[in-house]
C-alpha cells in the first residue's frame, strides 16, 4: 500500500474515533473520500481531511475556511460547527481525533507490529537506539522513530529540527511504511516518546505493547506547569499499555521502570492500578531491582558491568562513555531480555555494536592536545551526569560551554549554571535557541545561578553571547590534558533567533574552532546573527 495513493471514506475514519462525535454533514457525507490528513492549512490539498487543533498562540479553528478554500474534503474540530460547504465532524478532543484518524487512514499499522515506547527526561534516544540494536542483532526486522531520525528498513529519515516526537500523521505514516511499505514488513518498532508528544497525543493510537521509562527529572515545566503535570504526561505511556487492543501475533505487555529514579514508586503504583493488569519489571543498581548492575567500571573506553537477574548473571560491555549510561543500558537489557525474550548473546552483541549516539558524548579529534566532546545535555540532571562522566576521565581542567533556551523552563537556567560551577573548572555561558527572548537577560539569569554557587565572573565563569566565539574561547583556553565539553545542542541542526531557524551544528562549529586553533584544514564556522 503506497501511503501517497491512499483513499479512505470519511465514514470509515470517523468510525475510529473514541470520543463523542457530532457530524454536521451535507448529503452523503459518509461517502466523501479522503486522500490525506493535515493539521496545517498550508498542507491542505484537494481531498484532504483538515483537523483543527486548539492552540494558545495559533488556533487551527481560525484556519478552517482557508483549508476549505484550498480543497479540504471535510473538517474535524472541537468547536461548534461553522457554516461550511463540506462535512464538519465535531469531537471533544481534536488532538486525540488527529491520532485516531491518522491511524485509521494508514490502516492501523501498529496493530501489525510489536511497539516499544521509551519515555523519560534524559536518555530516551540512547535507550531507544540500544533496544533497536538488540532487536537487529537478534535477526528481527525492526524500525525506530526518535527525535533524531526514523529508521525504516535501510532508510534513515530526518524527523525535524528540534527534539520532539513527530506529529501523529507523520508517526502513523512511518508505521505504515514499516508494516506495509517494504517487501518484508517489519515486526518491531521502538518509538521515542517525549513529554510533549505524550501530552499532545501525538503517539495516541500507537498501540504500545512495552513501555520503558529512563528517568523523570526537572524539564519542560514551562509547558507542563509543574513537576506533577510533567510526571503525569510521562505516565501516559503506561496508561496506553492498558488500552492496547489484542494483536494477532500476541506480543508481550510490560512496563519497564527505573528502580533508582524518584518516579519509581509513582509509576509502579499507577501501573499496578490500571484497569487492565500490566506486568512490570524494575532495573537499576538498587538492591531490589529485578535487573541489577553490579561491579560497574567506567573508563575512557566505555563501560562494563555484571547484570544480575533472578534467572541469570552475565557481563555487559559497551563503548558508550559515562556512568550514567549504565541506567540506559539496563533499561535496554530489561526490555530486551524480560520483555521481548531475546537471546542473551544478541543482547550483548547489540549493546556492543552501538559505538555512540549522534551528538551524545561525541568525541572530536583533529589532533589537538586536549579532549573535545559535543553532548546533548540540556537539563540540570543531564548536565550534572555529563560533567561527572567527563570529569572521571579528565586529568586536567574541565571547560564547559552551554546555554539555556528561550521561551522554555526558566528555572533550569539558574540550576544548570549552579551545576556547572560545582563540577567544571571553567563555565562559558552562551546562546542556545534564545528565540524571542533577550539573550542578555537569559545569560544574566544564568549568572545569578553561578554567583549563588560561588562563581566569579572572569575567573571560573564567562558570558560569551555568540556561541561561535564561546566555542573558540574554550578551545583557545584549553591546555594539554584539559577537556572541552560543548553541550546543549548535540545532534540538532539549527538554532533559533527570533522566529528564524539558522542552520547550526555544534559538531561542525567545534571542528571549525579546532581547525582554526591548529591552522589545519576544517569546516567553515557556521553563520549566526551577530547580535540578538
Amino acid at each position: 500500500m503506497n501511503a501517497s495513493q491512499r483513499s479512505v471514506r470519511l465514514s470509515e475514519l470517523v468510525a475510529a474515533l473514541t470520543g463523542k462525535v457530532a457530524i454536521r454533514a451535507g448529503e452523503d457525507s459518509g461517502e466523501v473520500v479522503v486522500h490525506g490528513i493535515a493539521y496545517d492549512s498550508r498542507q491542505v490539498g484537494e481531498g484532504t481531511l483538515f483537523v483543527a487543533l486548539p492552540g494558545s498562540q495559533r488556533d487551527g479553528h481560525s484556519y478552517i475556511h482557508t483549508a476549505v478554500q484550498r480543497g479540504a474534503a471535510a473538517v474535524v474540530g472541537q468547536q461548534p460547527a461553522p457554516d461550511l460547504p463540506v462535512p464538519y465532524v465535531q469531537t471533544t478532543d481534536s488532538r486525540q481525533a488527529l491520532a485516531e484518524l491518522s491511524a485509521a487512514f494508514y490502516g492501523f499499522p501498529a496493530r501489525h507490529l510489536t511497539v516499544i515506547g521509551v519515555t523519560g527526561t534524559d536518555g530516551k534516544t540512547t535507550t531507544s537506539t540500544l533496544i533497536y540494536a538488540t532487536l537487529r542483532a537478534a535477526g528481527l526486522r525492526a524500525g525506530m522513530i526518535t527525535t533524531v531520525d526514523a529508521r525504516i528498513g535501510d532508510q534513515s529519515l530526518d524527523t525535524g529540527f528540534h527534539v520532539t516526537t513527530p506529529e501523529a500523521p507523520d508517526v502513523q505514516n512511518y508505521l505504515h511504511q514499516m508494516a506495509y511499505g517494504l517487501p518484508e514488513p517489519l515486526t518491531h518498532v521502538v518509538i521515542e516518546s517525549t513529554s510533549h508528544g505524550l501530552a499532545q497525543k501525538r503517539v495516541a493510537a500507537c498501540d504500545f505493547d512495552i513501555g520503558v521509562v529512563t528517568n523523570i527529572t526537572h524539564e519542560h515545566l514551562d509547558f507542563h506547569g509543574d513537576y506533577q503535570a510533567y510526571r503525569e504526561a510521562k505516565a501516559t505511556l503506561f496508561k496506553y499499555l492498558a488500552v492496547t487492543p489484542a494483536k494477532r501475533h500476541s506480543p508481550p505487555r510490560l512496563a519497564v521502570l527505573n528502580r533508582d529514579d524518584g518516579s519509581y514508586a509513582y509509576l509502579a503504583e499507577l501501573t499496578a492500578g490500571l484497569s487492565s493488569a500490566v506486568p512490570q519489571v524494575s532495573y537499576g543498581v538498587h538492591p531490589q531491582a529485578q535487573v541489577r548492575a553490579e561491579g560497574v567500571r567506567a573508563t575512557e573506553k566505555g563501560l562494563s558491568f555484571t547484570v544480575v537477574t533472578e534467572e541469570e548473571t552475565f557481563q555487559v560491555i559497551s563503548p558508550l562513555l559515562g556512568a550514567y549510561n549504565v541506567s540506559n543500558l539496563l533499561a535496554a537489557v530489561a526490555c530486551s531480555l524480560i520483555g521481548l525474550g531475546l537471546p542473551l548473546e544478541a543482547i550483548q552483541q547489540g549493546i556492543s555494536d552501538v559505538q555512540g549516539i549522534s551528538g551524545r558524548m561525541e568525541r572530536l579529534d583533529l589532533g589537538q592536545p586536549f579532549i573535545a566532546i559535543v553532548d546533548f545535555a540540556h537539563t540540570p540532571n543531564a548536565l550534572r551526569q555529563a560533567l561527572l562522566a567527563v570529569r572521571a576521565v579528565t586529568p586536567g581542567r574541565l571547560i564547559a560551554v552551554f546555554g539555556s533556551a528561550g521561551l522554555r523552563d526558566r528555572q533550569k537556567r539558574r540550576m544548570m549554571a549552579e551545576v556547572s560551577i560545582q563540577l567544571a573548572d571553567v563555565s562559558i555561558f552562551t546562546a542556545e535557541d534564545p528565540r524571542t527572548e533577550s539573550l542578555d537577560q537569559i545569560l544574566a539569569e544564568m549568572a545569578v545561578g553561578a554567583q549563588a554557587a560561588g562563581g566569579s565572573q572572569g575567573e571560573n565563569y564567562h558570558l560569551v553571547p555568540d556561541r561561535r566565539e564561546a566555542i573558540r574561547v574554550a578551545v583557545r583556553m584549553a591546555q594539554p590534558g584539559d577537556l572541552v565539553l560543548v553541550s546543549g545542542k548535540g545532534h540538532e541542526q539549527s538554532m533559533c533567533f527570533g522566529e528564524v531557524e539558522y542552520p547550526w551544528d555544534d559538531r561542525i562549529a567545534t571542528r571549525a574552532a579546532l581547525a582554526e586553533l591548529l591552522g589545519a584544514p576544517g569546516p567553515q564556522m557556521p553563520y549566526l546573527p551577530e547580535s540578538w
